[in-house]
């Protein structure tokens, strides 16, 4: 008897993959096809139905879906996502510069309230006035809230108070620390939960998408989304809690590659359009970070693979600063849409614009530049000169030449590109691969005219920064390799716990991966093979291991390695319960449910165990765990003070794991 089909999706920057899988065949069928940001179903649709197209099995047969997803850890590497208010109680202005809160906040209003609970959950008053006041106005400019209140952690009560109050007078969504994390600092749970609430939207917008191409194709199955630690959750919840799906794409891949490599012990690089995700595999499992996953500078609670993520891709911006004698060329961290993907999308018009752009006597300022609405809707919040500009970038690419007239405009424009609201066109990469003829699957004549536009300007010497279009792309494809090399390196020393050792400007480093002749002769060398993931991978890897001395191995489906994690992975439910003791022979159980006092040490612990792993296999079920296996661990904190044992701390960690239920055939 067969074993039910599953079927993975992953949602890329670039491209969206299927997979189909069964567990005694493995992967049956793959398909890519480009993410339509605008309508994320037609790409998932696309994906799905071309797998579908090369097997005679009907839609209605796939068992379960699951998807993984990099928009997330994108949105936040780029800096996109709604604009939230945060909500603190029983926090100062004070907090905000701890836990990198302040410079994450940005344009998103805080409001402080009185009240919060001390280390063992007692309260001080909640005074929710100012949040009364402000409410009638943010809930118009605001898409979403976040409430961290202080020690929620060890009674949530204010949180609760706080979160049912906003729902009831605006309606929108809002996310309580409480729900995300159960580790205390108050500031970085703060900023946890402001990164959720910015990116409830986006992963809202991608499961209803889903769904929606689901619905239409008949499959009734199970929709899995997988988290940022490689495990599976429901889509429900994800939909509520969508922090924990960054580095959901990376985690994902992380598992594809132990499932397509089989190896114990390897690095594992997955370049993709926007970044690239490097993580160490170790006695054949993804380590998990323990101070939670830093993504696009922001250090989160977010339980995730301990992986490294960079702007870097085959979509990345190519910076060219031709202020010195010789040029220089760098890349990333912003994603832009290639210009031979974007003359492949809209054809005629762009051409014409790079032609013209080409043969004229003066460069112009924004030459190879070009902006495209995304269309998610009539915004609600944009200010005057936002709407403005919005208005004149219609469905048909605009040069960057014709829409910014006054330079104040390109400050504009980049807050509509950090809304979601437009996307920008540039030389990347891929445009550089299209030229050397080592792709081939867009236009390559407007890679070829945006390489020679930006080949024609001059260093400052006075001479044009490349001979040709063939010799820039040369270049800029050297220059991939070299970063790629630097960020693979990077990730390895901070795993050594050399982070003080930056690749990127380190001279010894930089005579090692060039081979640079001296008397002092450097070498670097990886002690494991460097695992290359990705659509580029075959094209990038090789030369990449090469300069890292490592052995360079690309699984055959390294291509859709995420879509095929996502399958494999289970289902993992994590409940933490702290048990404190205020005062000789009382004990406070927090977590899993309401916070309460019992006396005796043994009492409170048997009770604490209780409470989480019931939580525990109640959160696996509910999430669609079948067959779930129980783990527990204990934390406990007691040292001897004058002489007899003190409790000051006791956490009870209960861990649920199971793989997915199915839908059963009638």
């Amino acid at each position: 008897m067969t074993s039910p089909l599953l079927l993975g999706i992953d949602t890329g920057g670039t491209y969206t993959d299927a997979v189909l899988f069964r567990e005694e065949a493995g992967v049956i069928a793959k398909a890519k096809s480009l993410t339509t940001r605008h309508d994320l179903s037609r790409g998932v649709a696309g994906a799905v139905e071309a797998a579908l197209g090369k097997t005679s099995i009907s839609a209605s047969e796939i068992a379960m879906v699951s998807l993984s997803t990099t928009l997330a850890t994108n949105a936040l590497v780029e800096g996109q996502g709604g604009l939230a208010a945060l909500v603190m109680i029983g926090f100062g202005p004070d907090d905000i510069a701890r836990g990198g809160l302040s410079e994450a906040l940005g344009p998103d209003p805080v409001i402080f309230l009185a009240g919060g609970h001390d280390v063992h959950g007692n309260e001080t008053t909640l005074d929710m006035t100012s949040l009364e006041e402000a409410l009638p106005a943010l809930g118009s400019t605001v898409s979403s809230f976040a409430v961290a209140g202080y020690f929620a952690v060890r009674n949530p009560a204010h949180e609760i108070r706080v979160r049912d109050r906003i729902r009831e007078l605006s309606h929108k969504p809002v996310t309580c620390s409480h729900e995300l994390s159960s580790k205390l600092g108050g500031p970085r749970r703060a900023l946890t939960t402001l990164l959720n609430a910015r990116l409830v939207s986006i992963i809202d917008r991608l499961i209803g998408s889903t769904e929606a191409f689901l619905e239409r194709s008949g499959i009734d199955a199970p929709l899995m989304v997988v988290r940022g630690d490689g495990a599976l959750m429901s889509a429900a919840e994800a939909r509520l809690r969508p922090i924990e799906t960054i580095l959901s794409g990376p985690a994902a891949s992380l598992v594809g590659a132990r499932y397509l490599t089989g190896l114990d012990e390897a690095v594992v690089s997955d370049i993709g359009g926007t970044t690239t995700d490097v993580a160490v595999l170790q006695g054949g499992r993804p380590r998990l970070a323990p101070d939670g996953a830093n993504v696009g500078g922001h250090n989160t609670m977010v339980e995730a693979v301990a992986l490294r993520t960079y702007g870097l891709g085959g979509d990345s911006e190519v910076h060219i600063d031709e202020r010195g004698l010789e040029a220089k060329i760098v890349l990333g961290p912003r994603r832009l849409l290639p210009l031979s993907l974007l003359a492949a999308t809209h054809g005629e018009s762009v051409l014409s614009a790079l032609d013209m752009q080409c043969r004229a006597t003066h460069a112009g300022r924004h030459d190879g530049r070009f902006a495209v609405r995304i269309h998610t809707g009539e915004p609600e919040t944009l200010q005057p000169q936002e709407q403005a500009l919005l208005a004149r970038i219609g469905s048909t690419p605009v040069p960057l030449n014709t829409l910014l007239t006054m330079n104040s405009q390109k400050a504009v424009l980049d807050r509509l590109v950090g809304r979601g609201l437009v996307h920008l066109s540039g030389l990347t990469p891929s445009d550089a691969l299209h030229v050397l003829g080592r792709q081939g699957q867009w236009n390559a004549e407007a890679a070829r005219l945006g390489l020679q536009i930006a080949a024609r300007r001059k260093n400052g010497s006075g001479r044009e920064i490349a001979s040709s279009a063939q010799d820039l792309a040369g270049k800029i494809v050297d220059r991939l390799t070299r970063q790629s090399s630097e960020v693979v390196l990077s990730a390895c020393l901070a795993e050594d716990g050399a982070e003080a050792i930056d690749p990127a400007v380190s001279l010894a480093v930089d005579r090692a991966l060039k081979r640079t002749p001296g008397i002092a002769r450097f070498a670097v060398a990886l002690d494991r093979p460097l695992v290359g993931l990705g659509a580029s991978a075959p094209v990038y890897y090789p030369a990449i291991a090469g300069m890292l001395g490592a052995e360079s191995i690309i699984p055959a489906d390294a291509d859709v390695a995420n879509a095929i994690g996502a399958v494999v992975g289970q289902i993992r439910s994590v409940v933490v319960v702290t048990v404190t003791s205020p005062e000789d022979g009382l004990y406070v159980i927090a977590g899993a449910g309401e916070t309460v006092s019992i006396a005796g040490e043994t009492r409170a612990l048997d009770l604490a165990r209780d409470r989480a792993t019931a939580a525990a296999r109640e959160k696996a079920g509910q999430e669609g765990a079948d067959d779930i296996i129980l783990f527990l661990e204990e934390e406990i904190s007691a040292p001897e003070v004058e002489g007899s044992r003190k409790l000051v701390e006791a956490r009870i960690i209960a861990t649920a794991t199971g793989r997915p239920g199915v839908a059963r055939p009638e």
